[in-house]
């Protein structure tokens, strides 16, 4: 019969992983709490000082792993992925989190505790830094989108990207947790505490004085998103005409609220030429107006494509969506180019899962882009979350993005990630009008990309160096060397 000391040890065990597993539940997914996610870890993390690897790993598995169960309804009941793919988005936060907890009681039984501090942050951002260069998703569900409602926070994507904004989530964490680790000493302990909140401190400084800059200009854009079946519609079909009527409509609307562009969703139209009527409005209002079409004009190849149409111009401007769903856009052929177009102020052009990579921040941060246009189709429920996503490459490239999804969020958001307007057609129509503030921004992550998300790889590498040379090994219960 296990004693009591045994019993109290499994129970503090359990109630620290259901902890960390409610937290990351409620702090993670596609609506999480900004809040809860700084919360989220410290049990865990609070334990692995107090037991032994085995234990401290298991628990940081199988927390992260429990609490991305949030994830089922949306990727398996509602999307409809396949069961190992659900599984493997699950499985996968409670891996890279199992492994920062190894090397973090790695570094602590070596006696290195600033080491020990810094291998939770570095080990998972390394580890999300190469999914997202393997994963045909590329940043979804990293950390940092979970930070989107604390706009001084984001700001530091601006210099280091999303890949700040984990590291910064986890440093504190593992320093607070910290707090409590009886092998290292107390000087030490609040030493490390005291850095951590100091770094927090100056983050934070930095995104309210960059909050505070004034605007330099200002667009009016109109978003407009009109209850569909979910069903192409060739643009000379009956439905295809009744549809583009409606649409001409909700733009005279727009014309009227003194809208000066206008986006209309992805996936709107079918289409092999050019749409005479928009471009007919685009002449008679002076408006630019964005539509989406699914355009074939040669056998074989379709393209999920942006067509601008703009007051003086000829012929529309195209663009080709680069960055395609497996399995539901498997028929387009990807495209390849980055276009902006002419006149000011500098607008660029992307397609909804085109912002979930970042090298559309860093390309039309490099081309001093100030709007990007962005017609998107989300599943209802990821809403929140997609469109987040589109506003932090906003935040990082130093553009404004004017994002128009069906079944998702209509948003106008400034290049600080500031959401300026809002509303949702998870429900069916929905239209926005409304002012975008621009300036002439230019960020570090635009020059430099993703500096900061190799640096840690090669502290990573370094930690693991250090956690693999021969060393002094130390108790857990009173930092004495042990054999």
């Amino acid at each position: 019969m296990p004693t009591r000391p045994e019993r109290s040890a499994v129970s503090t065990w359990a109630l620290a992983t259901a902890l960390t597993a409610v937290g990351w539940w409620f702090g993670s997914g596609t609506q999480p709490l900004w809040w809860v996610t700084w919360l989220a870890p410290l049990p865990v993390l609070w334990l692995a000082s107090r037991v032994r690897t085995s234990r401290a790993v298991a628990a940081a598995f199988l927390a992260m792993a429990a609490g991305s169960g949030n994830l089922w309804s949306y990727l398996y009941g509602h999307i409809h992925l396949p069961l190992v793919t659900v599984i493997y988005a699950m499985v996968l936060p409670g891996l890279m989190f199992a492994l920062c907890v190894l090397l973090h009681k790695r570094l602590l039984s070596r006696g290195r505790p600033l080491a020990a501090l810094l291998a939770v942050p570095v080990t998972w951002v390394a580890l999300a830094f190469v999914n997202n260069l393997l994963s045909p998703h590329g940043t979804f569900f990293d950390i940092a989108y979970t930070q989107m409602n604390a706009l001084p926070m984001i700001q530091l994507a601006a210099l280091t990207g999303i890949w700040g904004i984990g590291m910064l989530l986890l440093l504190v964490a593992t320093a607070l947790a910290m707090l409590g680790a009886t092998d290292v000493p107390a000087r030490a302990r609040i030493g490390m505490a005291g850095t951590a909140v100091l770094i927090l401190a100056v983050v934070l400084g930095y995104g309210f004085w960059r909050l505070a800059a004034p605007a330099a200009s200002s667009v009016r854009v109109g978003l407009v998103s009109l209850e569909q079946t979910g069903k192409l519609a060739a643009v000379d079909s009956p439905e295809g005409k009744a549809r583009k009527d409606r649409y001409l409509a909700a733009l005279d609307r727009a014309a009227a609220q003194g809208a000066q562009v206008v986006v209309i969703p992805e996936g709107t139209f079918a289409a092999s030429a050019t749409i005479p009527s928009f471009a007919g409005f685009a002449q008679q209002s002076g408006i630019t107006v964005n539509v989406a079409v699914d355009y074939q004009d040669e056998p074989g190849i379709e393209r999920n494509m942006a067509m601008v149409f703009q007051p003086g111009a000829a012929s529309p401007v195209m663009y080709n969506k680069h960055h395609l769903i497996p399995g539901f856009e498997d028929r387009f052929t990807p495209g390849t180019e980055f276009v902006t177009l002419s006149g000011r102020p500098r607008i660029g052009l992307a397609i909804c899962k085109d912002m979930d990579f970042q090298d559309f921040a860093v390309a039309y941060g490099q081309r001093n882009t100030q709007l990007l246009l962005v017609p998107a189709w989300d599943f209802v429920t990821d809403g929140w979350l997609h469109s987040r996503m589109a506003i932090m490459r906003g935040v990082e490239g130093g553009f404004a993005v004017a994002r128009a999804a069906r079944s998702g969020r209509l948003t106008l958001s400034d290049d600080r990630g500031r959401v300026m307007a809002e509303v949702s057609s998870e429900q069916g129509d929905a239209e926005l009008v409304g002012n975008l503030a621009l300036r002439e921004t230019r960020t570090l992550y635009a020059r430099c990309g993703n500096w900061f998300a190799w640096l840690d790889v090669a502290v990573l590498l370094a930690l693991v160096g250090l956690a693999l040379a021969p060393g002094t090994r130390h108790s857990r219960e009173g930092g004495n060397p042990v054999t």
